[in-house]
């Protein structure tokens, strides 16, 4: 009986990747991986920062319809130092981490030297003022025209 001997020789006939090459691919998923990470934190800090500013004009807007409708001044106080406002008959809010905030307002609504408050009165007038929110190079800034007591959010970058 004859035994057939059969012989396995170099690469021919191989296929596949080196280990070289698979390093290669790894390297850069992560590295995609990485600046798709750091780009969608970006976007959720963005939005979340966007969604404080926005909830803030909806709380003076809220204190100025109350004023209108209860038919007496109502008030909302912001503190810089705590990074906190809160409207009349509703929780105090805290703002997102890393947020600075700053209040323009007149001298005889400066409670202390970090807190102070916008006034609204039954005509719907106020006495006015800027609430600056800012992170990194983005502010934005909630104007109160004391006039006609309405509110506008601008977005800017610090220093312009």
């Amino acid at each position: 009986m004859r035994h057939a001997r059969h012989r396995v020789t170099g690469r021919a006939g191989a296929s596949g990747f080196t280990l070289l090459e698979m390093l290669v691919v790894i390297i850069l998923i992560s590295i995609a991986a990485t600046v798709v990470a750091i780009s969608v934190t970006r976007g959720l800090t963005s939005a979340r920062i966007r969604s404080a500013s926005a909830d803030l004009a909806a709380a003076l807007r809220y204190t100025r319809a109350q004023a209108i409708v209860h038919g007496k001044q109502e008030t909302l106080s912001v503190d810089v130092a705590q990074h906190t406002y809160q409207a009349p008959g509703r929780p105090m809010v805290q703002l997102p981490g890393g947020m600075a905030l700053a209040l323009t307002s007149a001298v005889e609504d400066r409670v202390n030297a970090h807190t102070g408050n916008i006034r609204f009165f039954p005509d719907g007038s106020s006495t006015g003022g800027r609430i600056t929110l800012s992170h990194g190079q983005r502010e934005w800034h909630i104007n109160v025209a004391w006039l006609t007591g309405s509110v506008a959010v601008v977005e800017t970058r610090a220093g312009g």
